[in-house]
């Protein structure tokens, strides 16, 4: 048996917070009415894929993404503290041009530069985000040889993590992960890999799915 596990990353599904362009972690902000179709039209992706288990941030958005995909999927939901979106200090929930363009910014000088001391406001700089993202991932793996899990992050956080532990740098700079679509994480016990980067019109199947 293969020692290989494959996490089926997707951001949370559709948020108020992100309808109202509201910067930061927001962990009480709850999925929009389409957010929970879009939760509902994901975990109908993942049926036959061997999900056994979801993990997912604690805000409300990814638990509540987690739980109605659970629904469909028969699994477990498990929360982890890890993977919650960067946090951005005295701008939590700022909805300013500057504060959108002061996070960009930032998040292109980790993506793209590997620059990971930059922080927006007081909030976390790059290499705590990269920290706790990488600590959650390899420990779903650790628990996981030769299976398949559900993860349910957010945009900024995981794809700082993934850009970390698979090398992606530029090549998913300016193509932010769109909400709910699954794409396929590979550990092998050595190295990561990320086999494709979703767009909203991967919705109609799981990216990046082994053997794809």
């Amino acid at each position: 048996m293969s020692d290989r596990v494959r996490l089926l990353c997707l951001r949370h599904a559709e948020s108020e917070n992100v309808t109202a362009g509201a910067a930061g972690a927001l962990p009480s902000a709850r999925l929009t009415a389409k957010g929970r179709l879009q939760a509902a039209g994901a975990a109908r992706l993942l049926i036959g894929e061997g999900v056994t288990r979801i993990y997912a941030g604690t805000a409300v958005r990814a638990r509540q993404t987690a739980d109605i995909m659970a629904r469909t999927l028969g699994v477990e939901v498990v929360a982890l503290r890890d993977l919650a979106e960067v946090h951005v200090g005295r701008a939590e929930g700022a909805v300013d041009p500057a504060t959108r363009a002061r996070t960009a910014a930032v998040l292109r000088s980790w993506i793209v530069d590997a620059d990971l001391g930059e922080a927006v406001a007081d909030g976390e700089d790059g290499h705590a985000v990269t920290a706790r993202i990488v600590t959650a991932l390899t420990s779903i793996a650790a628990g996981h040889a030769g299976g398949t899990v559900a993860v349910v992050g957010h945009v900024a956080s995981l794809t700082t993590g993934l850009s970390a532990l698979c090398g992606l740098g530029r090549q998913v700079w300016g193509a932010p992960l769109p909400h709910a679509v699954p794409f396929a994480v590979e550990y092998d016990g050595r190295s990561w890999q990320c086999l494709s980067w979703p767009s909203p019109a991967a919705a109609h199947g799981v990216t990046g799915a082994a053997g794809s």
